[in-house]
C-alpha cells in the first residue's frame, strides 16, 4: 500500500489486492457475473475496439459523424468507444496522421479508417508492452509497462523531434486534457 491505496483486498490465502488510484477517478463495485451486462455503469459503455465483432463500420457507427466535436474529445468519451485513454488518443492520433481538435465532422472515409487501425494497433501493442506507465503503474507482477518507452511517438515527447518528420512535438489542451501533437505529421 502506499499514499494513493483507497481499498485493500485480503484473500483466504494470504495474498492481498491494493486498489491504487491517484487521481480519485475509479471506483469499485462488486456485481454478480450473471448481472454484470445489466449494470449502469457497463451497459452505458461504448463498443470494445478490441472485439472480434468490431471492424471499421462499427467504428464508424459509434462516432458521431455530424458532430463538431474534435475528435480526440469523442475518443476519450467512454460511452462512444470504451478503454481509449489520453495517452492512446494521443498515439492513435499521431498514428493516423489526423490532429486532434479537428471536428468529427471533418474526417474523410480514409482517414476513419486510418484511425480505427490506429486504435487497434495502439491498444494491442500496449497490451504486448505491458501498458503504458505514466507515473507508478505496476501490473499484477509489479512491473511497469513498456509501451510509452518502447513505441509512444508523440505522447510526453513535447520539445523532442518527431521520430517520423523531425519537427517538434508540441503540447497543447484538447478537451480539457494535456496533449501532444506533431504538426508536420498531423493534418
Amino acid at each position: 500500500p502506499d499514499k494513493t491505496t483507497r481499498i485493500i483486498i485480503d484473500f483466504d490465502d494470504g495474498s492481498r489486492l491494493f486498489f491504487n488510484d491517484q487521481r480519485k477517478f475509479g471506483y469499485m463495485k462488486l456485481v454478480e457475473t450473471a448481472l454484470i451486462e445489466h449494470d449502469s455503469f457497463i451497459s452505458s459503455l461504448g463498443p470494445e475496439p478490441l472485439d472480434d465483432g468490431f471492424g471499421p463500420a462499427e467504428f464508424k457507427a459509434a462516432l458521431p459523424l455530424k458532430s463538431s466535436r474534435a475528435i480526440k474529445a469523442v475518443l476519450l468519451d467512454q460511452h462512444v468507444v470504451a478503454g481509449v485513454g489520453n495517452i492512446y488518443a494521443d498515439e492513435s492520433l499521431f498514428l493516423a496522421g489526423i490532429l486532434p481538435d479537428r471536428p468529427v465532422s471533418s474526417l474523410s472515409d480514409a482517414e476513419l479508417s486510418r484511425l480505427y487501425q490506429a486504435v487497434r494497433d495502439c491498444l494491442f501493442q500496449s497490451i504486448a508492452d505491458g501498458g503504458a506507465t505514466a507515473r507508478d503503474y505496476r501490473d499484477v507482477e509489479g512491473l511497469r509497462g513498456e509501451y510509452l518507452g518502447l513505441h509512444a511517438k508523440v505522447y510526453n515527447r513535447a520539445g523532442q523531434p518527431c521520430a517520423v518528420c523531425g519537427s517538434l512535438i508540441t503540447k497543447t489542451r484538447v478537451a480539457g486534457r494535456g496533449t501532444h501533437i506533431c504538426a508536420g505529421c498531423q493534418h
